[in-house]
């Protein structure tokens, strides 16, 4: 039976293989493991006798996930849970020592939910707000624009968006409320921000910010790299790949914490970038940075 094939092509997947150096019985937990694109190549290496952990907050994802990863069956345990509790999911897998040889961070919304246009994270296809990655709770970005103050809101544009008319779109917001999708929300940024219309969609940094706080998205990343050193043994590999600057801060930063404090040894000086052929292949891989640590 030939096996099913992961719909989306994985980012960087060379250099993650390169950087993450998985080897058989090693045991792999994958923060972020969406349908199993950096899943599947990473178990080809640590079968006979490795096992990947599986972390996602998208259940659906998660679904598909279990189909594309079946051949490794026994190789492979999947949690339907925020990558922030990863001690208590290596406790629940049975991880011996709750430690790991490796750990990969792919950051930011998956191909899958930016391609569902009822996931409502892109305004290129018409849908509703709603930005959850786990759908089964939890608050959508229609109810967070309808509940949070202009204030409230600006700054999550201005903090999580780095968007410079965070008020005037707040103001624009909270003017037109209620919004319940993606192209009524692209289109009232479109007639609030003024000037010409460079390169990138001027809702880009508003949805970007919106999709953060709906998921609690830099918390998440934040409370994981704090304690994730601790899951690791000596020698053990750290991979993150990030989509925007707020996410290759925190991680830059948490990396550099390590390094001062004897905990890691840096292997990327500067972040790691996409081939040229790889961005023509797959345009979204061209913001990707990727950094990479050893457990000392």
């Amino acid at each position: 039976m030939q096996q099913e094939v992961p719909p989306h092509q994985p980012v960087m997947l060379k250099e993650v293989l390169e950087w993450l150096r998985p080897r058989p019985g090693q045991v792999v937990l994958d923060c972020t493991v969406g349908v199993g694109g950096h899943a599947t190549a990473i178990l080809k290496e640590l079968v006979p006798g490795g096992v990947l952990i599986g972390v996602d907050k998208d259940g659906e994802a998660l679904d598909m996930a279990k189909r594309f990863l079946a051949p490794y069956v026994d190789n492979v345990r999947l949690f339907h849970a925020d990558y922030r509790d990863a001690e208590s999911v290596l406790k629940e897998a049975g991880v011996e020592g709750g430690k790991v040889d490796g750990i990969l961070l792919d950051l930011g919304a998956s191909s899958l939910q930016l391609d569902s246009s009822e996931r409502g994270f892109s305004f290129r296809q018409e849908g509703p707000l709603d930005m959850r990655m786990d759908r089964s709770g939890g608050v959508t970005a229609a109810s967070l624009l309808e509940k949070l103050s202009e204030k409230e809101l600006a700054d999550i544009f201005w903090t999580f968006g780095e968007e410079r008319w965070s008020r005037r779109i707040a103001r624009a917001i909270k003017r037109e409320s209620p919004i319940e999708t993606t192209a009524q929300l692209a289109g009232l940024i479109e007639r609030t921000v003024p000037g010409r219309r460079g390169r990138i969609h001027p809702a880009t940094r508003v949805l970007q910010a919106l999709r953060i706080a709906v998921n609690r998205e830099l918390e998440s990343l934040e409370t994981f790299l704090d304690k994730s050193y601790g899951f690791q043994r000596t020698g053990g590999r750290t991979v993150a790949i990030s989509f925007q600057s707020l996410e290759d801060r925190i991680v830059k930063h948490a990396f550099l914490r390590g390094s001062h404090a004897g905990t890691y040894r840096i292997l990327t000086k500067k972040p790691v970038r996409p081939s040229q052929e790889e961005i023509q292949r797959n345009i979204r891989s061209r913001s990707a940075k990727l950094r990479a640590v050893e457990r000392l």
